[in-house]
């Protein structure tokens, strides 16, 4: 998580006490969608455009009496849209909830920075090896001990070069779902022939 953290430093970040439009001209003038809410260095919650103009719309204002007599404090949402400094990132896009930013914090919600939802993308793709070309290789796996083991034995004696490997569990089944990426190679429909032999069914093989 850390590789991808915008330190608070260079972050932009409303206060509850500014005004919303002060906030609007910054969301607008940067080119935002939405930033932190953050006061004394402790993350308060976010404020984004959907945000402003929903309150809007429902405050029975008009625009400039709105924007200018409404703070951040009392628009801001989602206090609990953050993750932990030590957050895995695997856990962590779900936690967006539309948002196109999400919050670093450490002990007492100090607030530390942020990650976007464009660099968690590119580090699922990149966990996934959805950016290299190689082949795709998905089969299923009883759950034993040692099949990993096995596996890595195969991949070995097969002299392939690993992009990646994810593993998933099968709905309702003691199994496992492996997606073997490797480097294109002339030993494909060999390695597929190991797999089987070993136990592992395989399900799909294709260029990717």
């Amino acid at each position: 998580m850390k590789s991808i953290l915008k330190p608070s430093y260079q972050c932009i970040i409303a206060s509850e006490k500014d005004t919303l439009k002060a906030t609007i001209n910054q969301l607008e003038t940067k080119d935002i969608e939405a930033m932190p809410v953050v006061d004394d260095s402790i993350f308060k919650g976010m404020i984004s455009k959907q945000d402003i103009y929903q309150a809007f719309f429902e405050s029975g204002q008009s625009r400039d009496e709105f924007l200018s007599g409404t703070l951040v404090g009392d628009v801001a949402s989602h206090g609990d849209l953050y993750i932990d400094e030590e957050a895995v990132f695997e856990r962590t896009l779900t936690t967006f909830k539309g948002y196109p930013i999400l919050a670093v914090v450490g002990p007492d919600k100090k607030f530390l920075g942020i990650v976007t939802r464009f660099d968690m993308i590119e580090q699922f793709e990149s966990a996934f090896g959805l950016k290299k070309h190689g082949i795709r290789i998905a089969f299923t796996s009883e759950e034993s001990t040692g099949r990993l083991s096995r596996l890595a034995d195969i991949i070995k004696q097969n002299h392939t070069n690993v992009i990646s490997v994810t593993t998933f569990d099968e709905t309702d089944k003691l199994a496992r779902r492996i997606v073997l990426k490797v480097e294109k190679t002339d030993n494909i429909d060999k390695l597929s022939s190991k797999l089987e032999k070993s136990g592992f069914r395989v399900l799909d093989i294709k260029e990717v």
